[in-house]
């Protein structure tokens, strides 16, 4: 049952993106597609994952003093990975999403989660938290995406959704679309979890 809680608590409760608005620089640029986001969430939740299991492992073994260097150790080595998996394989999505992919080495989703929540339990929990953070931050990242390539190029993952007779709202995949989306998001995010806590306290 506490697996499961830590694991819903990242999808929903403490959603990095809607809830906590944490690490939202790659949220905000990457996202003028689906298939961006989808790929930058994987690959945040591999990195978010794998750190989290290590530092968890380690936990009793790294220094309190130089933990937060070894933990972005930890992290850098993971992101590389990724980083070089990505530009091996899928070359076009690399370029595009180019520089938040290594900068996922500094993002303040992942180095939290170790800090406040891997290092101070033990391996199951730690990837029960990392899991549902990761896919938080994902389907967060992709409905952003999804909206915005709708509204900005009539599109769907490359595929057309809207009638030939639709305009393209080009600010949607410019710069303050993805703010501007993100922002009704958050409030209706809000919204549904105060009628929610009504309903509760009613019961």
């Amino acid at each position: 049952m506490q697996l499961f809680k830590d694991f819903i608590n990242g999808l929903w409760n403490e959603n990095p993106i809607f809830r906590m608005v944490i690490g939202i620089c790659s949220a905000l640029a990457v996202t003028t597609a689906a298939s961006n986001g989808i790929a930058m969430g994987l690959a945040l939740t591999f990195v978010l994952t794998c750190s989290s299991i290590l530092v968890s492992l380690l936990r009793s073994v790294i220094p309190a003093k130089v933990r937060i260097p070894c933990y972005i150790i930890v992290v850098a080595t993971f992101t590389t990975v990724v980083d070089l998996f990505m530009k091996a394989y899928f070359p076009a999505l690399y370029e595009v999403l180019g520089i938040f992919i290594p900068l996922i080495v500094v993002n303040c989703i992942v180095l939290a989660r170790a800090e406040a929540f891997a290092s101070k339990v033990g391996l199951a929990r730690a990837i029960a938290d990392a899991l549902g953070m990761g896919l938080g931050y994902t389907w967060a990242i992709t409905l952003i995406s999804m909206i915005r390539e709708l509204m900005g190029a009539g599109t769907l993952f490359g595929y057309r959704v809207m009638g030939e007779g639709f305009t393209p709202w080009v600010s949607a995949i410019l710069p303050p679309g993805a703010f501007i989306v993100m922002g009704i998001l958050v409030g209706l995010i809000n919204v549904i979890n105060r009628k929610t806590a009504k309903r509760t306290q009613c019961h």
